[in-house]
């Protein structure tokens, strides 16, 4: 079975996204459903630091041993940090997808629009 923290929020394209911090900074990232079902994962392409994203838009790709996925903005705003290990070790999707393998943080332009999101037991409805 795969792990769904009920801390985090969910989108119905397999993202996970934290609670804002003391900056109002969420990190972002891919789901251990998202990952189960990718395969070994080889390769991640993620936008730069200070690109801006509109929610639901396009912000990189993963590539597996099996397919190429979109990754998918759960919130409109800005990325201030990238997970540049992620290059070197993409794997980190696999075996960390909660922790290690965050893809980006990102501060959302309207902090309301996290109030959107699935909770864990909506996520875990929506893949079962």
């Amino acid at each position: 079975d795969c792990t769904i923290p009920a801390e985090l929020s969910y989108t119905s394209e397999h993202e996970w996204i934290s609670a804002a911090d003391s900056d109002g900074v969420v990190s972002v990232g891919i789901t251990d459903h998202a990952q189960d079902s990718l395969g070994d994962v080889v390769y991640v392409d993620l936008p730069d630091s200070g690109s801006t994203f509109e929610a639901n838009e396009s912000f990189g790709e993963v590539e597996s041993t099996k397919s190429v996925s979109d990754l998918y903005m759960p919130v409109a705003g800005e990325i201030v940090e990238v997970n540049t290990e992620l290059a070197d070790q993409p794997e980190v999707l696999n075996s960390d997808p909660y922790g290690a393998g965050w893809l980006v943080r990102v501060r959302p332009s309207d902090p309301e629009s996290l109030k959107g999101l699935l909770d864990a037991k909506a996520y875990e409805a929506e893949i079962s």
